[in-house]
């Protein structure tokens, strides 16, 4: 089949390099000029501009957009729109809000433009072992898409999930669970880190994967983690977070589910990213006052 990539960045990239290894042809653009002729090294069809990349494609056409979500995504469909055709089809495989992709979705309709929404699971990791995609989108959209998504995924590894929306609000959902499952691993490790024992962490989390009804493939990753840094000494503690999870806790709210451990997880992200924090500040004062507690001056 033939597609179009747009945003060749560390998950964009690797995809294109795993439906060009499946026979595809690609027609890969990104903003760094140097990304793109690297793409075009393994055998993709590089083009400088988003006009070019149209032009080089045979209606009708598919075009991947895999960009940070929000503006990025918005400005280049905005760009797209005007060169489209009815019959082609728009993918964003991003990490966008369901609403956005809702949205989009109704502005490419009336020029009979098809939208889909991917939601897209697998990291770095995704061009060896194929990445998890939950779809949304209509179903002669997702039918032409079908060969593409077949390639990137492993066996069983793309669910058309529905309409537009559906697919990224299914990512959401999963990204708000692995906070929740981040944190239940962290919070572990640290009270083993602190224990009388000296653990050998890597070793224990190989160990877990042996059948242990915690076994996963982020035990997998912790496991690398400790190989390479035992006690973690060269990293910081400062934990980012790309959206999802915010939108997971105002679905819950939305939806009156008490979601717990997802929130809290969150909100200690959030915490991971402040030092001497007033909280803590007032926390040390109260134990002062209550009970003389000492305290440790700036």
């Amino acid at each position: 089949m033939e597609i179009a990539f747009v945003g060749l960045g560390r998950m964009g990239y690797n995809m294109t390099l795993r439906l060009l290894k499946g026979g595809h042809r690609v027609v890969a653009w990104d903003r760094n000029a140097d990304t793109t002729r690297e793409a075009g090294s393994h055998g993709a069809a590089a083009v400088a501009n988003l006009a070019e990349l149209v032009k080089a494609l045979t209606p009708p056409r598919a075009i991947w957009i895999m960009l940070p979500a929000g503006a990025p995504v918005d400005e280049t469909i905005e760009q797209l729109a005007p060169t489209l055709a009815r019959g082609d089809l728009v993918i964003d495989g991003g990490n966008s809000n369901f609403r956005d992709d809702q949205r989009r979705a109704q502005r490419l309709m009336a020029a009979g433009v098809h939208y889909a929404d991917v939601g897209t699971s697998g990291g770095i990791w995704g061009l060896e072992n194929g990445y998890c995609m939950m779809v949304g989108g209509p179903p002669e959209g997702i039918a032409h898409l079908a060969p593409v998504l077949d390639t990137l995924a492993p066996p069983d590894g793309w669910l058309h999930c529905g309409p537009v929306g559906s697919g990224h609000y299914a990512k959401m959902i999963h990204n708000g669970i692995e906070y929740g499952l981040m944190q239940a691993y962290a919070e572990g490790f640290e009270i083993l880190n602190a224990s009388e024992f000296r653990y050998d962490l890597a070793r224990l989390s190989h160990l877990w994967n042996q059948g242990s009804v915690v076994r996963s493939w982020l035990l997998e990753l912790a496991e690398l983690a400790f190989e390479k840094d035992p006690g973690l000494e060269k990293i910081r503690g400062w934990v980012d977070d790309s959206g999802e999870g915010r939108w997971t806790v105002l679905e819950a709210i939305a939806h009156d589910v008490p979601a717990e451990v997802l929130t809290l997880s969150l909100m200690r992200r959030f915490r991971s990213r402040q030092t001497d924090t007033f909280t803590d500040r007032v926390l040390a004062a109260l134990r002062a006052e209550f009970g003389g507690h000492a305290v440790k001056a700036k």
